[in-house]
């Protein structure tokens, strides 16, 4: 099975869905496709499609997925990290309305950087990215938030 999670953005991400349907019209994604769209309203005979679920029914589909796609927001990608699960994340773009600014190019970028998902910057490279699944090796996500921490500690205790 194979899960896509559009977030809780108020905007919508329906150039995702489009290309998801695509792919399995190619046959480049199989097996059962289960959607969480949030606020993207869009209609497919080839996917289960559902707004909103809670937080335990969410972790169940990421827990029973083969491979996550998911937009570029931080919780989503370390919540399929923290699963172990191979993720693909894809940026929303200000260009097509479909956030405020790029920082999901950026969030995509680095996260890839450090080789943690596959990230695709823009939808048509989500072909190319699934074919990389097989070769992908999901990195356990290490926080930084100890270090952080411990820098304000020092600085604190240096005034």
């Amino acid at each position: 099975m194979v899960f896509v999670t559009l977030g809780t953005q108020d905007k919508t991400f329906g150039r995702l869905l489009k290309k998801v349907d695509e792919l399995i019209d190619k046959g480049i994604i199989q097996g059962k496709v289960i959607v969480q769209a949030g606020k993207t309203h869009y209609q497919s005979s080839q996917m289960e499609i559902f707004d909103f679920c809670s937080q335990e029914q969410l972790n169940q589909y990421i827990e029973e997925c083969d491979y996550m796609i998911t937009h570029a927001g931080v919780g989503s990608i370390i919540n399929g990290i923290n699963h172990q699960k191979k993720v693909i994340a894809v940026a929303r773009r200000a260009k097509y309305g479909e956030h405020e600014n790029d920082h999901q190019v950026e969030i995509t970028t680095k996260f890839a950087g450090f080789g943690y998902i596959l990230g695709c910057v823009e939808v048509d490279e989500l072909e190319e990215k699934i074919s990389e699944l097989h070769d992908f090796t999901t990195k356990p996500y290490e926080s930084n938030n100890k270090n952080f921490c411990d820098l304000i500690a020092r600085l604190i205790d240096e005034k």
